[in-house]
């Protein structure tokens, strides 16, 4: 087990989010179904982060697992 997470892509990934909708970040990087958790955290140390959109919009999602902002990418995976 390690507590370093896998960088899924060395860029952001952008979504329409829903105003009011609840959508759980992958923290590990193994999820098929980035940047959203898919369950394949089971057998480590992560857990999905809760993010709850406050408007339509679209943001930027890390990555890189690696931000300082989670779960929204502020443009760390460029010094990756």
């Amino acid at each position: 087990m390690t507590d370093t997470p896998k960088i899924a892509q060395k860029s952001p990934y952008p979504v329409e989010v829903t105003a009011g909708k609840t959508y759980f970040w992958c923290t590990c990087g193994q999820s098929s179904k980035q940047p959203f958790c898919d369950g394949s955290h089971k057998e480590t140390a992560f857990a999905p982060m809760k993010y709850e959109a406050e408007a339509d919009k679209t943001l930027f999602f890390c990555g890189c697992k690696a931000t300082k902002t989670p779960p929204l990418c502020d443009g760390t995976h460029s010094k990756i």
